[in-house]
């Protein structure tokens, strides 16, 4: 999976930004047991999953503020 535009999560829904965010949560806690276990093989992905799910809670975080 390549690497999200912050314009194209603006792009989304706030559904598909949820439902995003609980993918990207449950795909950032396989690879810590992946880790954990000694089976995962590309560490650096932890790290992306980590930075793409601070982009969509921006984002949300951002349409929260902007609606109170």
């Amino acid at each position: 999976m390549a690497q999200t535009k912050i314009k194209d999560i603006r792009e989304l829904t706030t559904e598909e930004l949820t439902r995003s965010l609980r993918d990207l949560k449950q795909e950032a806690l396989n690879l810590r047991l992946q880790q954990a276990t000694g089976q995962l093989e590309n560490t650096a992905r932890r790290r992306l999953v980590r930075r793409e799910t601070a982009r969509v809670q921006t984002v949300l975080s951002e349409r929260r503020n902007q609606q109170g």
